[in-house]
């Protein structure tokens, strides 16, 4: 059974740092795509970053493209998201994604084979 958890989440002021970390159990964790989606509340869920099973290849959104990091550590089995310079539109519930090799998904949501419970980002101005 595969899982994903993220962690990291709080409410933080408007130019502040997060860290959001996901672990993953129950799949070969260097032969997936990992990456991170986020919802805001009435707004459809939109693509942040995502990165390639052996970290060599990148994605950003153009709204956090600058500001935000996805790195993984394959012997951990964990992908991280650094997220700098935070502004409020950047509130939203915050979910880590899975997608198996040979495909290299891009940015819409069905692409992704696993998703976690999400862990919620408040940023206040």
């Amino acid at each position: 059974q595969v899982q994903l958890k993220e962690s990291g989440g709080g409410l933080v002021q408007a130019g502040d740092s997060l860290r959001l970390s996901c672990g993953a159990s129950g799949l070969t964790f260097n032969t997936y795509t990992m990456g991170w989606f986020r919802q805001a509340p009435g707004k459809e869920r939109e693509f942040v970053a995502r990165i390639s099973w052996r970290g060599g290849s990148t994605k950003y959104a153009d709204a956090v493209k600058g500001r935000f990091t996805i790195s993984r550590d394959n012997a951990k089995n964990s992908v991280y998201l650094e997220m700098n310079s935070l502004k409020p539109e950047d509130t939203a519930v915050y979910y880590c994604v899975a997608r198996k090799r040979p495909v290299v998904p891009g940015s819409t949501p069905d692409e992704y084979d696993y998703w976690g419970q999400g862990t919620q980002v408040t940023v206040s101005s």
